[in-house]
């Protein structure tokens, strides 16, 4: 796996595909620099072995060239982040990026305009990737949150590199971690399955099954396996289509010796509101017109005893809805227990949206042991499935 340390970038350009879709608010200032602060040790090794640096990101979802999503908005943010002067050019291809990439000097850094401006680039555009290719001497794809893409700039891109193309900080250490769960994992291993739907993680769970010792499900995905083994759950979330599949992983779970845990009490409300009225009872007895929307004290012992005998942790989706605050308890529960389980060594990674928004939220970023920046990409990975943009520079 080549990475930024096989390279010495003096008087180089590095082309970079970083990540930097970042959140916006209505007077188009950065709200969350996390993917920002995700790049810059990749950046900062380039300028110090006296290189420059050449930025492409998407931001949005253009219809073609909308200055709501011009990477202009960023530029401050970026400068502020890497704590160097950020260039910025109003396109990313064609002579005016070609004569701002001449005119980079070492330890300079020039953001190109908005890549997604161009439809090529999502198409998987060869002419496209192939004048893009041209601003740059090594390659270095940064951006995990699109390495699950076949897109120009990510996977197509690293043809015209033959040699010269290699994974940065970021991207080598989200391979790293993953891989440390899926394959080089010190036993036991605990995964946590949280969020809505059976039917978004069951490819998740037929690649990890047989690597993991078990499996914690939370979150609305709960009361299908509830269901399906009979308990009666009120109007809480199910995918009535998938009693079945649930039934057959647990009978897959008990073939490969993974323990399956479920909820055993869950806090149910009689509305989806912050103001309902809430009762904690048994996960298999919740009556008509109440739905279970976090897990219950009960349950937060049993999945900290199962956490706290773990040697490494994957938490991807959390166990309640933890946007309000009657029904957080339970994720912020379990993120302490895996901070703890952290603190006395276990290896921990976080990832996907909502579980890395719980993190952020509740203050656990910088308790466990690695936070990924991609939900999707990672979801791919831990499905087993290659992704374009990390097989392109293995390639």
């Amino acid at each position: 796996m080549k990475t930024l340390n096989d390279f010495n970038f003096e008087n180089k350009k590095a082309l970079i595909r970083v990540d930097f879709n970042v959140p916006l608010n209505e007077t188009f200032e950065v709200t969350d620099d996390t993917r920002i602060q995700a790049a810059k040790s990749t950046i900062i090794k380039v300028l110090e072995d006296g290189g420059s640096c050449v930025l492409m990101s998407h931001l949005g979802r253009p219809k073609g060239k909308e200055e709501k999503f011009s990477l202009r908005h960023i530029v401050d943010k970026v400068t502020e982040v890497i704590g160097v002067q950020v260039k910025f050019v109003d396109d990313c291809i064609g002579d005016k990026v070609s004569e701002a990439v001449s005119n980079l000097k070492s330890g300079e850094i020039l953001l190109l305009e908005n890549l997604r401006f161009y439809s090529e680039e999502k198409a998987g555009d060869i002419a496209f990737a192939e004048q893009l290719s041209k601003w740059g001497d090594v390659y270095v794809n940064d951006a995990f949150g699109t390495a699950h893409r076949a897109h120009a700039s990510t996977a197509v891109i690293a043809q015209f590199f033959e040699k010269n193309k290699c994974f940065g900080n970021l991207l080598a250490k989200e391979i790293e971690s993953i891989d440390k769960v899926l394959n080089n994992s010190e036993k036991p291993v605990t995964a946590i399955l949280g969020g809505a739907k059976v039917s978004s993680k069951i490819g998740v769970i037929e690649n990890i099954i047989e690597k993991v010792d078990h499996i914690i499900v939370g979150g609305g995905m709960t009361f299908t396996f509830i269901k399906a083994l009979g308990g009666t759950i009120g109007n809480s979330l199910v995918e009535d289509d998938k009693l079945e599949l649930a039934l057959s992983i647990l009978k897959l779970a008990k073939e490969q010796n993974t323990e399956i845990h479920l909820p055993v009490d869950a806090v149910i409300a009689d509305a989806f509101s912050n103001d309902a009225n809430t009762q904690i009872v048994d996960t298999t007895k919740i009556s008509d017109g109440w739905m279970g929307l976090d897990c219950g004290p009960k349950t937060s012992e049993k999945f900290a005893e199962v956490i706290a005998k773990s040697k490494t942790i994957l938490w991807n989706g959390p166990l309640g809805v933890f946007e309000m605050e009657k029904f957080a308890t339970g994720t912020i529960e379990l993120g302490n227990a895996i901070a703890k389980a952290t603190e006395n060594g276990a290896f921990s990674l976080v990832g996907g949206g909502d579980s890395v928004a719980a993190v952020k939220q509740f203050g656990f970023g910088d308790k466990v042991s690695y936070v990924s920046t991609g939900g999707g990409a990672m979801l791919e990975m831990l499905e087993g499935k290659s992704l374009p943009g990390i097989e392109a520079i293995l390639k």
